[in-house]
């Protein structure tokens, strides 16, 4: 796991991120989920393949980011979801493809649960054949399950985003009979200012930044405008200098870093490094108008460098500095 993936995933795993970020897709920034309501899962997910000894290969592992369950109220009975997320820093152009496996993963593990449910219970005996058979009986539910990709980067995201785009095949007609599958995507560059005022945690201050990294006007708009800019903890200064190269530095004995003064000292040391530069190339130009009037003297009237120099009236310095190209 590369280090963009450890810190946006290590990100996400905090409750109060996650619910917000669900809040927003779902519940376009109400908050409905509370982070008490969720409940960490195992990411992995195991894909059996089906078939006799001979053709059955071994169990594939598959990890998912970040995965957790819900328990909400529905019309005063409890309701549970399956939540993941699956955080991106590159685009991933079967991400589609990716997260059906992973959903279909989580449904086939909640059939087999329930069906290993039954075999301990011993209440499948008195049922009629069809549910004995397929040991998932008919009042067994599935729990839903959303999963959302989060984009950590400034680029607009220019892959499918549902199975149908993937295909070669466009026959309308045909298609109809081909289940499709669509990805929920959070994609900064394609969010407008008001959209980023729906969360409520610090997933705002940095899709904000994400969406800004490359307009440094707009970023600094963006900063003057939100006051949590000056106080960005560690976990969100790592996502930002892993996926947007921020160059924000927080030490170890501070919890948080002002993001607006950081830049506003990153654009300084900018712009004195280039008055540094334009200072030293301005020199160098001198030197070498220089050098050329001595060479022009040496040649037209036969002069040493010396008498060149003396009859330019050269300082010291400017000999010593010439004279490397004489």
């Amino acid at each position: 796991m590369g280090v963009k993936d450890t810190v946006t995933i290590r990100y996400l795993r905090q409750k109060d991120v996650f619910a917000d970020a669900f809040n927003y897709l779902i519940y376009n920034g109400k908050k409905v989920i509370s982070p008490d309501q969720l409940e960490e899962l195992d990411t992995r997910e195991v894909d059996v393949p089906y078939g006799g000894e001979d053709g059955a290969k071994q169990p594939v592992q598959k990890t998912r980011d970040v995965i957790k369950t819900l328990r909400a109220m529905t019309d005063g009975h409890a309701a549970y979801l399956v939540l993941a997320i699956e955080a991106q820093s590159n685009i991933h152009y079967a991400m589609a493809v990716k997260n059906m496996v992973y959903d279909a993963l989580q449904y086939a593990k909640q059939v087999e649960e329930s069906v290993a449910s039954h075999r301990v219970s011993g209440d499948y005996k008195n049922v009629g054949s069809d549910e004995y058979l397929s040991g998932f009986m008919k009042q067994d539910r599935l729990m839903p399950v959303v999963t959302l990709v989060i984009y950590f980067d400034s680029k607009k995201w220019d892959g499918p985003r549902t199975i149908h785009e993937m295909f070669s095949v466009q026959d309308e007609e045909l298609l109809s009979y081909v289940p499709d599958y669509k990805i929920n995507l959070i994609e900064p560059a394609m969010m407008k200012k008001e959209d980023f005022d729906k969360f409520s945690t610090t997933l705002k201050e940095v899709l904000t930044f994400i969406k800004y990294s490359k307009d440094a006007d707009g970023l600094k708009e963006a900063l003057d405008a939100d006051p949590n800019f000056h106080h960005l903890g560690r976990e969100e200064v790592d996502v930002l200098n892993a996926c947007v190269n921020a160059d924000l530095h927080l030490s170890e004995s501070e919890a948080t870093i002002d993001v607006c003064e950081a830049i506003r000292v990153l654009n300084q040391r900018a712009a004195d490094e280039a008055a540094e530069k334009a200072t030293e190339n301005a020199e160098k130009k001198r030197i070498t108008t220089l050098v050329d009037n001595i060479n022009n003297l040496k040649k037209n009237m036969g002069w040493t460098s010396e008498k060149a120099m003396e009859i330019l009236g050269l300082s010291e310095s400017d000999r010593k500095a010439a004279a490397p190209f004489l």
